[in-house]
């Protein structure tokens, strides 16, 4: 008998493609946990203005462009290992650009301060996670083969012989990739859907929600479905049939849960009570060629790396060095941890912010400060990084 369809009855997948447009394979390793993905497809009818006698409109002779756009929102959730990627990492690298870089388990000789010495040598460089005992740092500096350092002291006395996680890295890159979304739903016979070419124009990252989320919006080249499939669509002879079921259970993180360091000194921040980083690409579509109807290739724009931040306003130092850089237009770095056990921890480290002027909110019993547009800065794809741990 015939029945509405569950929305939880929905399942996700993502993977690189290797050229843009045709549609990229997947397994039940590129399966992941979402809250929803919508995804849109417009037509772009031009408008007749021929005398017809008449003001019916009697249609087009003929194929019409179409522009299809997605919006992907997900959690922050625990994995096996802290090197281990994100099952959502296709979406991540097409956002930001460059391969992941992961780094291994390392013994820690010894910790002073910002400076981290290791047993042998750690291979790590600028932007490289670093994670002791729930705790995730950036590399600033390399001192030399064993010795690095790191944007913030680390809160616990860490004694030798401590164990560095694993963890692994995302950056900006020049280029961008694009990814193709599946997406399946029970029953097997309702129409089934891939989004093609897809590209992350903007990425957001929302901290101190219910759960850390993360979201993903852009644009693809085209939505091909299984009722409607022709062969040669996305590069495929026939619509792809779903991998084989494998369990999954993924633990979001909780959005109390994690650490603020913000400031020249290595300031942390205990007072932040919403915060918000967006990765914007500005991308551009190439969909005006003569005799075509899907866009060809895409083309990033400028980065725009932003950050809006809400906090409860204090008399102690860090707020006045906000305050200063916000006045001065001083960059200032900002670290954001999100959880605090290894193998379910994101880090948000930018090397360089300009604070926004912060706006006095009384209204409430207590004064909040609203940072809102503060904008990242870098010297070449170096002006954010977000690591897992």
């Amino acid at each position: 008998m015939a029945c509405y369809i569950s929305s939880n009855n929905n399942r996700l997948y993502a993977a690189l493609e290797s050229d843009f447009g045709v549609v990229a394979g997947v397994t039940a390793a590129e399966r992941f946990t979402a809250m929803s993905l919508a995804a849109r497809q417009e037509t772009e009818t031009p408008r007749r203005k021929d005398k017809t006698g008449s003001r019916t409109f009697q249609g087009i002779q003929g194929g019409l462009r179409r522009r299809t756009s997605f919006d992907l929102r997900t959690y922050v959730y625990g994995r096996g290992s802290g090197s281990e990627a994100p099952r959502y990492g296709a979406l991540l690298q097409a956002a930001l650009g460059a391969a992941p870089i992961a780094s291994m388990e390392l013994g820690v000789s010894a910790i002073h301060g910002t400076s981290v010495t290791f047993a042998q040598a750690h291979g790590l460089q600028p932007g490289s996670a670093v994670v002791v005992q729930g705790e995730m740092r950036f590399v600033v500096g390399v001192v030399d083969a064993l010795t690095v350092v790191v944007n913030a002291p680390f809160t616990e006395g860490q004694a030798a012989g401590a164990v560095c996680g694993g963890a692994i890295v995302y950056a900006p890159a020049v280029d961008l990739a694009t990814v193709s979304v599946h997406d399946y739903w029970t029953p097997g016979t309702a129409v089934q859907r891939i989004l093609r070419g897809a590209a992350v124009d903007e990425m957001e990252i929302r901290v101190n929600g219910d759960f850390h989320e993360i979201r993903f919006a852009g644009q693809a080249a085209d939505v091909i479905d299984s009722a409607s499939f022709q062969s040669g669509e996305g590069g495929l002879t026939q619509f792809p049939v779903e991998p084989a079921l494998q369990g999954l259970s993924e633990m979001p993180v909780p959005g109390h849960l994690g650490q603020v360091w913000i400031g020249n000194g290595a300031n942390r921040l205990f007072t932040l009570s919403d915060a918000r980083v967006v990765v914007k690409n500005n991308m551009e579509f190439r969909t005006r060629d003569f005799g075509t109807l899907t866009p060809r290739c895409l083309v990033p724009g400028q980065r725009e790396v932003s950050v809006d931040l809400e906090m409860y306003g204090q008399d102690q130092p860090v707020f006045e060095e906000i305050y200063q850089a916000a006045r001065q237009r001083s960059p200032i770095p900002l670290m954001l941890q999100l959880g605090e056990q290894d193998g379910a921890l994101c880090g948000v480290f930018l090397p360089s912010f300009v604070p926004a002027v912060p706006e006095f909110d009384g209204e409430d019993s207590r004064m909040r400060w609203r940072l809102k547009g503060s904008q990242a800065l870098g010297s070449g794809e170096d002006e954010i990084y977000v690591a897992f741990g």
